[in-house]
């Protein structure tokens, strides 16, 4: 039989710690300070950013530290991100069946990877992967909150915002699946000038309406997805973090902005549950 291919880490000592037990040390102090502006109950998709971790990883922990309640039932994350080194027509999905980090190797859910492919917007090809850092990084955060999981990793190119909806409708399952949306906000303005734009673009995103460019965020194309899909599934956003680099460890002439938000479903009213 032979051995499914894994994909192997392309970032490693470059965005995150190349060693096992600093990397470890650091997603747990992150998680451990991470302070969200609102407290969320089991959230079925977070946006988070994919930056280094001493410039987007504090921003990224606020909502990952939400679902440690969920540690034990989350058991499928799907994970889209945009393409920053290769042009991809639609979606493109890896051959390689694992992702390895330096906390040990992810599967992806095979059965959700073959069933993708029936898709025309679908290819399955390695090489937009390759080199690709807006999913991997997302990676150790998950291995450290989630205990067992499956992955479903989508890279997002030229893809129309109906059609990343449809694809997470196709994937969305039950309180066993988690989405994951990576994605920073307006690079390289200044500080005050990416304070006011993001704000506008996280407004946006908190009235559950699409339309967002790159220029606004450069995983646009599945943010916006997302929003149609969180309409349709009735899921109430949450504003968890909101920075830029130039808050965590950059300069503030030109900054890189980070947000992160969680879509919860909507609880009824408490008369409702008697």
């Amino acid at each position: 039989m032979a051995i499914a291919s894994v994909r192997p880490p392309a970032v490693a000592g470059q965005f995150y710690p190349k060693d096992e037990r600093v990397l470890r040390t650091q997603i747990a102090e992150m998680l451990s300070t991470a302070v969200p502006l609102e407290a969320v109950a089991a959230p079925k998709a977070v946006i988070v950013p994919h930056a280094g971790y001493i410039y987007s990883g504090p921003v990224a922990a606020s909502a990952y530290a939400a679902l440690a309640p969920l540690r034990g039932r989350i058991r499928r994350v799907v994970l889209l991100g945009p393409t920053h080194r290769m042009a991809v027509a639609g979606f493109a999905l890896p051959a390689a069946q694992a992702f390895r980090t330096p906390l040990g190797e992810v599967p992806v859910s095979r059965a959700d990877w073959l069933a993708l492919q029936a898709r025309e917007d679908v290819e399955v090809d390695d090489r937009p992967h390759a080199l690709e850092h807006s999913l991997e990084v997302q990676l150790p955060f998950l291995q450290m909150v989630l205990e067992n999981f499956q992955l479903l990793p989508i890279l997002v190119g030229d893809a129309r915002d109906d059609a990343v909806a449809e694809v997470l409708d196709s994937v969305w399952g039950g309180p066993e699946t988690l989405i994951v949306i990576s994605s920073d906000l307006s690079h390289y303005h200044s500080y005050h000038q990416a304070q006011w734009l993001d704000r506008a673009t996280v407004e946006h995103v908190l009235a559950l309406r699409a339309g967002l460019d790159h220029e606004q965020a450069c995983g646009a194309t599945p943010i916006n997805g997302l929003l149609l899909a969180a309409r349709r599934h009735h899921l109430q956003p949450h504003l968890l973090d909101l920075r830029n680099s130039g808050d965590t460890a950059g300069d503030r002439l030109r900054v890189v902005g980070y947000t992160s938000i969680a879509f919860c479903e909507v609880e009824p009213p408490d008369h409702a549950r008697h």
